[in-house]
């Protein structure tokens, strides 16, 4: 069985086995569910009450459990498959309107300054968010600067051309 063989949605029903038997490992009462989303999406949402243990400080648990189910995925299929999402009580979603939020902030602070905003070292998937956010908005630009794991974002204002 080769990754190109397997269904999305079959995909997603392995995402969610692994990811439950890993959650009740933890042993705490939590409903995983798993769904296809788009063309190579897996979204793996877990819900219930005090889940903190699952996200972890700075989504250091959640990111692992992330990369867990993706790896068992890939495992179970034989190579590359879907993109994995495990998002835990809506961290995941609520972190990400947050960081929109402070990065829109931030290319204010930038354009009316004309100074840079410097982020503090964030992963991969945040800077993804930061730069997709702020590259909606004209007269800024985003950068990152640094080697992981202390990459960070750099917001810049563009001179004006007026």
């Amino acid at each position: 069985m080769s990754g190109s063989e397997v269904t999305l949605e079959e995909q997603a029903e392995l995402a969610e086995a692994f990811a439950r038997g890993l959650v009740e490992r933890f042993g705490l009462p939590a409903s995983v569910s798993a769904r296809a989303e788009g063309d190579d999406d897996v979204m793996v949402d877990v819900e219930g009450t005090d889940l903190g243990l699952l996200i972890g400080p700075r989504a250091a648990t959640i990111d692992a459990i992330q990369e867990l189910v993706r790896t068992a995925v890939q495992r179970r299929i034989g190579g590359h498959g879907a993109r994995i999402h495990v998002d835990i009580a809506g961290y995941r979603a609520r972190r990400q309107e947050a960081l929109a939020e402070f990065a829109r902030q931030a290319a204010q602070r930038a354009l009316e300054s004309g100074r840079d905003q410097v982020f503090e070292p964030m992963s991969p998937v945040d800077r993804k968010i930061v730069h997709d956010i702020v590259n909606e908005i004209e007269g800024v630009a985003t950068v990152s600067e640094g080697e992981e794991p202390r990459r960070r974002v750099v917001i810049k204002a563009l001179a004006s051309t007026s």
